[in-house]
């Protein structure tokens, strides 16, 4: 089997080495905050000083970290992943972030012989633990397929969606589907309230009717419940708005809808929300309005 490097222990990391780890792949960890690597190590996994040692022995290169910066300086930057991979190795970089970054990496790995994936993933902390997320790729066609038995031990189901750059593209459309969505069960759900509906009623209702949504379903009843324990950071959510703008910026795509949500979620950043679940900017709507969905 191949021998993995992952670097990165989030969240998403730190779920996806551990089931790597479960299926029998031989894996190195890294992370900058070295007392994160310690759960994976007591998994089975071997742990390294800094990337450049992780990677030498490594067939498969695999990181998930939090923006273009990170990856930039993982890459690039002081003790430089660039300078530790050589020719042979595949790099597989599942981090949410700009197309062009991802392009750029591809280049810059070509160059030292390495073949390069962007494979960013739908899903969080459950669906990363449990080995159940959708991952979306970009790059050489016969890469892909090489990769899938690595891929189908972290994934639900994956998908290939062009040359490099086209996975990270696919990925910002899908998060911009996911920013409506939680936008409108906010909406829906104050407006239930003002109007004397029970929300857990109205619930019930969306989770049967032909516009379901799991995201209406998890989101609803965290409202609901008031929970908003973090599957995904409101902090890394509003990163995320700023990216999808960014990148509709550059095709010259409208995104007004967008507009109104990314300030909603800078309001719930700015209000010290950022590190409470994506959904805790929906709060900023029951204010709004004078009402709180759910107890007390």
């Amino acid at each position: 089997m191949e021998k993995i490097a992952y670097l990165g222990m989030g969240i998403m990391g730190r779920g996806m080495a551990a089931n790597l780890l479960k299926a029998g792949y031989p894996v190195t960890v890294w992370n900058r905050s070295p007392e994160r690597v310690q759960p994976l190590v007591e998994q089975g996994a071997s742990s390294a000083a800094s990337p450049a040692d992780a990677v030498r022995d490594a067939d498969v290169v695999m990181y998930c970290l939090s923006d273009d910066a990170a990856v930039s300086d993982l890459v690039w930057g002081a003790g430089a992943l660039l300078d530790g991979v050589h020719a042979g190795q595949v790099v597989i970089d599942m981090t949410t972030l700009h197309p062009e970054t991802s392009r750029k990496e591809a280049a810059a790995f070509a160059a030292k012989g390495v073949e390069f994936l962007d494979a960013p993933v739908f899903g969080s902390k459950n669906e990363a633990a449990g080995g159940g997320l959708w991952i979306v790729v970009g790059g050489e066609r016969a890469l892909y397929d090489r990769m899938q038995p690595i891929l189908a031990v972290v994934s639900e189901t994956t998908h290939y969606m062009g040359a490099t750059g086209q996975g990270a593209a696919m990925k910002l459309v899908g998060n911009l589907l996911v920013a409506f969505q939680l936008e409108a069960i906010g909406e829906a759900l104050v407006l239930a309230t003002k109007a004397g509906l029970n929300p857990r009623d109205v619930l019930d209702v969306v989770h049967v009717t032909d516009f379901k949504s799991p995201i209406f379903d998890g989101v609803g009843n965290g409202l609901v419940n008031r929970d908003f324990e973090v599957n995904f950071a409101l902090k890394l959510m509003y990163k995320d708005a700023n990216l999808i703008s960014r990148f509709a910026q550059d095709l010259q795509a409208p995104t007004p809808a967008l507009a109104v949500i990314r300030e909603m979620i800078k309001g719930g950043v700015n209000r010290g929300w950022g590190e409470e679940n994506a959904s805790a900017f929906l709060k900023n709507i029951e204010e709004q309005a004078g009402v709180q969905v759910g107890k007390a």
